[in-house]
């Protein structure tokens, strides 16, 4: 695997993510999203497709005028 950008020094496995986002007045947590993650400082990495949905997953949680969310993630 590829090393982490952040620390230099960690190698970055397959593994989840717990996403926090802040959008305007909306937080959404979005948990169990795939990652790869630093073994060293914890740092996650998502791909193009997990991304993209956790974006999808923010936007409708602006759009229902949600103060605070949580989902687990789920693939489109």
């Amino acid at each position: 695997m590829k090393g982490c950008q952040i620390c230099k020094t960690g190698v970055l496995h397959p593994s989840h993510a717990n996403v926090n986002l802040n959008r305007g007045e909306t937080v959404v947590i979005i948990k169990q999203v795939p990652a790869n993650v630093c073994d060293n400082c914890g740092e996650y990495y998502l791909d193009e497709p997990a991304t993209k949905r956790v974006l999808e997953i923010a936007e409708a949680a602006v759009k229902s005028g949600a103060e605070v969310e949580i989902k687990r993630y789920q693939a489109a």
